[in-house]
């Protein structure tokens, strides 16, 4: 299955939403990465296995299954989160991609990709959708959360290194 959605960041003609940076929005998709129980509530533990400047190695669990993956980082662009296939956990891709139109003017596009389809016919189309569904939700939650950093300070507007 292919899903992918667009989530709009900066709104010029809403003035009650604050405008985030580039900068801010980009801190906030690695912190998701790099620290990702502050944005995946039933996350028991992520180790760190591997780290270089553009990828990390982690394993996370939760609950019993534990779920291995290696996220690149393209400054200022996107973040790839590559998943391993393990037992009944198939490989999956999600790909946030920064893309700015027009100055000022950010979305983050989410781009999964997963193997074949989840039932048969109404069946699967009716999985599809519950799984695109929470896919959508938990960018939502994801924009939102980079939000509430920003709003909290710990997303300053200061340039990234």
């Amino acid at each position: 299955m292919k899903f992918s959605h667009l989530i709009q960041i900066n709104d010029p003609s809403n003035p009650l939403i604050e405008t985030l940076t580039r900068e801010q929005l980009w801190k906030g998709l690695v912190l998701r990465a790099e620290r990702p129980a502050l944005f995946v509530l039933a996350l028991d533990e992520v180790h760190i296995l591997e780290r270089n400047e553009h990828s990390l190695i982690r394993e996370l669990r939760f609950g019993k299954a534990k779920i291995r993956d290696k996220v690149c980082f393209e400054n200022l662009q996107q973040v790839r989160y590559d998943t391993d296939a393990d037992g009944d956990i198939p490989a999956a891709t999600l790909v946030m991609r920064i893309e700015e139109p027009q100055s000022g003017q950010l979305f983050v596009r989410f781009e999964y990709e997963t193997p074949g389809g989840l039932g048969q016919g109404d069946e699967d189309e009716f999985y599809s959708g519950l799984v695109k569904n929470a896919y959508m939700k938990a960018d939502l939650d994801t924009i939102f959360n980079i939000r509430r950093l920003v709003d909290e300070g710990q997303l300053r507007k200061e340039a990234v290194n």
